[in-house]
């Protein structure tokens, strides 16, 4: 089957491998409906990972099970699913607090920028529809298998309540995300911090009630202007840098809470900052799987469409273009038909 591989930073291809199969009894090989682009494919794709080996690209997923291994019991062929890109037994101590993403069986789900993959922990990691979803839901699904699930995390992590002032930094697809979970959870003010027009419109449309378009010591005098000095109740990190670590904290109000769901890269902090700044901080891999029942539920009953975020189309042959357009940001989010 043809798939996406990435050879080295910048190199990424889309060719001949071999269909996956069963490896484990634990194991299930699904016919994905579609799948997409991450913006955290995109560290390893700029050499802000390394990459030593060729690398087989994609997390996010949805489809129809082809195939179970012998033990098995939750999912059956023929079956449409979503999983989660943290591969989780959902028995383990921290599964069963709620922290799939730290199972103790643990993987990261990789290979599904392809026709089909095979997803290791399947009773654990999927989730199965009662009837298979009209073709037109196949984008809200995918997008609940990642970006939603990680920034519904976010604003839960950030302790996001009815009638609170939420802060997002990041206008990306997880930060968009994000002002959609916010609004589901009874946010009174949104304010997304984006420089892009489209990412701005989309925002509003998920429910964003202010747009701030400064950054750095601009950004957050803006916020604080907003909020009448005091700051944000929660904030939402959706990047991974330090400028957005060091924005959003400062945008935090005292006694406010930080979720963070950006992969770190080059952060550091200021513990005299922490321990006077008074900010409550959770964050990490978001444990999809502990919302995907309920954000499934939400896409098929019509309430929300967390598929909009897909702005690009293409075809699988054609995702070396994809990933240019989401480097240069000419695009929120590509899904690959496959």
């Amino acid at each position: 089957m043809l798939a996406t591989v990435l050879h080295k930073p910048g190199d990424i291809r889309c060719e001949e491998i071999a269909d996956p199969k069963i490896l484990r009894p634990t194991d299930a090989i699904i016919k994905l409906s579609a799948s997409c682009i991450c913006g955290s494919d995109l560290w390893p794709y700029r050499g802000l990972q390394p990459v030593n080996a060729p690398q087989h690209m994609g997390h996010e997923y949805c489809g129809i099970v082809v195939e179970v291994g012998a033990e098995v019991r939750t999912v059956r062929p023929g079956q449409f699913v979503v999983g989660s890109f943290c591969l989780s037994d959902n028995t383990c101590p921290h599964c069963r607090f709620g922290f799939q993403s730290s199972c103790e069986q643990r993987e990261f789900m990789s290979g599904a920028q392809a026709p089909y993959a095979r997803v290791p922990l399947a009773d654990g990691t999927l989730v199965a529809t009662a009837e298979v979803p009209p073709a037109e839901l196949v984008p809200d699904l995918l997008a609940v298998s990642d970006v939603l699930g990680t920034g519904w995390y976010a604003a839960d992590a950030a302790e996001v309540r009815e009638g609170s002032t939420v802060v997002v930094v990041g206008d990306g697809a997880v930060g968009l995300m994000g002002v959609l979970a916010a609004k589901e959870m009874g946010a009174a003010r949104i304010i997304a911090m984006s420089r892009h027009e489209s990412r701005q419109k989309l925002a509003r449309e998920f429910g964003a009630t202010d747009i701030v378009a400064e950054r750095g010591e601009e950004g957050i005098a803006r916020i604080k202007d907003l909020t009448g000095g005091v700051g944000a109740d929660s904030v939402l990190e959706c990047v991974g840098t330090g400028e957005s670590f060091d924005q959003a904290l400062a945008c935090s109000r005292p006694g406010g809470t930080i979720g963070y769901v950006g992969v770190p890269h080059g952060v550091s902090f200021d513990g005299q900052k922490l321990f006077f700044g008074q900010k409550r901080m959770l964050g990490g891999p978001a444990p999809v799987r502990r919302f995907l029942p309920d954000l499934m539920d939400r896409v098929l009953q019509g309430r929300i469409k967390p598929g909009k975020v897909f702005d690009l189309k293409l075809p699988l042959a054609e995702v070396a273009e994809g990933y240019r357009a989401m480097d240069e940001r000419r695009a929120i989010k590509v899904m690959l038909e496959v």
